[in-house]
């Protein structure tokens, strides 16, 4: 058994891919029968593991597209130090180690071997690689293992860190999203799951497509699932087509996983900035189809356009092109989702666990050789 800690940079008060991954992961370790810590800012405690500890209030700084709540400062800092003294970790696992909230802090404080790991993808920062080449290079010395998310992460981070980090996707809890099985409905449904008022995440152009889909599928249906408050994209739509879109707000998996059983086709339209694409794994083992934008992470994710649909980038009509020819194929659709839920099974964070706890063993004992990719 290991006394690990996980640090996340980001607030758990909010929704988010990385905050998602390291609670995924810690579940999955405790399961394993390690003992797991987890540090992160926030200031809500009541819908989290006994294990979590937040530092208080955070501080919202726009980064990559989107609004990251961050925590730092003497104080965090006092709290941090505090956390790893208490813990006596055997291995420190810091996600973002660059990002300027506690995961600087604990990778500054830590005395125990370190393994970090890089979600960002985004083009190419100035600011972060200068940082990360004076302010950060003491703190990003001591990281003896890495793991990257992705393609995209591991050459974000090749720009700043010279390091081969073992390359480790976003995981998925397989069961509970192919367990889920979707009440019987009439007509279409579209999935959108994202924040709703992050413009990187796409969804202005899907409402904006939306009516040439019901005019294609006249029965479609839209439910929207994340943060934030998207009524006002809606009123510039035809009073029919926006009584067709359901807001359901901020879902936790369980609820979420519904929501994909009953969905024909998740619709990702980001625009820039992923790194993965983890709702479109979740969305392929609960068995809805996917169309999504050709980024980088979800031509990745989708196979080149094998286990989903591909649109350009921003391009509304395609997107409807896209989204309208997989709800006119069932037979089609279904075959595709067929070979999507073996794509996303092998994201199982029970086979991905492992693989992370072979990087530990890695930083613990620098001498063994773990393998990247």
């Amino acid at each position: 058994m290991m006394r690990i800690g996980l640090v996340c940079p980001y607030s758990f008060d909010v929704h988010g891919g990385v905050q998602n991954h390291v609670l995924d992961l810690a579940a999955e370790l405790v399961g394993l029968g390690h003992e797991v810590a987890v540090l992160a800012p926030g200031e809500r405690t009541e819908h989290l593991p006994s294990y979590v500890t937040t530092t208080g209030r955070t501080v919202p700084v726009p980064y990559n597209g989107s609004v990251a709540r961050v925590s730092f400062g003497p104080l965090v800092a006092g709290r941090v130090r505090r956390w790893l003294a208490d813990g006596l970790f055997d291995i420190v696992h810091i996600h973002e180690p660059a990002t300027p909230s506690v995961s600087v802090l604990a990778l500054w404080a830590a005395r125990a071997p370190v393994v970090a790991t890089f979600h960002t993808a985004q083009s190419r920062s100035w600011a972060l690689e200068t940082t990360a080449a004076t302010f950060l290079r003491a703190g990003l010395a001591k990281i003896e293992g890495h793991i990257a998310v992705s393609e995209e992460a591991r050459r974000t981070m090749g720009r700043y860190l010279d390091a081969e980090p073992a390359l480790i996707p976003n995981g998925v809890r397989i069961g509970e999203f192919a367990g889920t099985r979707g009440r019987p409905r009439t007509g279409r449904r579209l999935a959108f799951v994202g924040r709703m008022d992050e413009p990187r995440k796409g969804l202005p152009l899907l409402l904006e497509a939306f009516p040439a889909i019901v005019r294609r599928q006249p029965e479609t249906r839209l439910t929207v699932v994340g943060d934030g408050s998207a009524r006002s994209l809606t009123k510039r739509l035809p009073a029919e087509v926006a009584r067709r879109i359901d807001f359901r707000g901020p879902l936790d998996d369980r609820d979420k996983a519904q929501v994909l059983a009953e969905a024909d086709v998740l619709v990702a339209p980001n625009t820039h900035g992923e790194s993965f694409g983890v709702v479109l794994l979740e969305a392929m083992a609960a068995g809805a189809a996917v169309a999504a934008s050709d980024l980088p992470a979800f031509r990745s994710v989708l196979g080149g356009g094998r286990h989903g649909s591909l649109f350009q980038v921003g391009d509304v009509d395609d997107l409807a092109r896209s989204v309208g020819a997989l709800l006119d194929d069932e037979v089609g659709r279904r075959r595709l989702v067929d070979r999507a839920r073996a794509v996303a099974s092998a994201h199982d964070w029970a086979l991905l666990a492992p693989r992370v706890l072979d990087v530990y063993a890695g930083a613990e004992d620098p001498s063994m050789d773990v393998a990247a990719g």
